[in-house]
């Protein structure tokens, strides 16, 4: 295995670590609960500094699939990218399950379909235009705040929709959080449809706007 999938494993793997340690078991308007966003944008900023400079810091199956749209992954890599990011999800998910003793958790609601839906393709296709913007551009290569700007574009839709759709915009998550009994698994398609979505869109639209090689405008 390439070092570029044991990163893209080890980031997902605590992306889903810190979300069911944080979200697992906490009591609803809790301290705990509402600052969880906070730890899960964290969590997703420091590992895209701790392995943005070797994968890319993806993570996400939804990015993967931005950025080989983008050109910047190429065809070999995307399935392998996607392949480990849902085991590290897998393996986060069955280690929380560990750590909590396997509490007994209330079957999860159904959330609005048509909400969800647009909630997760809508903060999808943000995570994933900042992704592009921040982390393939030319005009911001070198800057040292992406990570800052991709992490906080999570916490940011996990504080605006996370009531809505329980705030994955991560295909990877989708699949972490239905086996931590978050989400219930006939409700899995919606992630997969909007996130994907959200994915191809950013993807397509960073190409046909061609951002890639826009340069620093001048304020005037």
């Amino acid at each position: 295995m390439s070092r570029k999938l044991i990163v893209e494993f080890i980031g997902t793997f605590f992306l889903v670590l810190t979300i069911g340690q944080t979200v697992v078991g906490a009591t609803a308007g809790s301290a705990a609960a509402a600052l969880a966003p906070v730890a899960i944008g964290s969590a997703l900023m420091v590992m895209i500094y701790a392995g943005g400079h070797i994968s890319g810091g993806h993570y996400n199956p939804a990015v993967t699939l931005a950025v080989w749209l983008r050109g910047k992954c190429t065809t070999a890599e995307m399935p392998a990218y996607m392949i480990v990011q849902v085991l590290g999800a897998v393996v986060a998910a069955f280690t929380v399950l560990f750590l909590k003793e396997n509490p007994k958790l209330p079957d999860p609601s159904s959330p609005n379909v048509a909400a969800a839906l647009v909630a997760e393709f809508l903060f999808t296709f943000a995570l994933c235009y900042v992704v592009l913007n921040t982390a393939t551009a030319k005009g911001t290569a070198g800057n040292s705040n992406y990570g800052l700007a991709i992490g906080f574009t999570v916490l940011t839709g996990a504080f605006a929709v996370g009531a809505i759709s329980g705030g994955a915009f991560n295909p990877a998550v989708a699949v972490g959080v239905t086996l931590m009994k978050l989400s219930a698994p006939a409700n899995i398609w919606i992630f997969l449809v909007a996130d994907f979505l959200g994915g191809a869109v950013a993807g397509l639209l960073f190409n046909a706007l061609d951002l890639g090689d826009e340069k620093t405008a001048t304020i005037r």
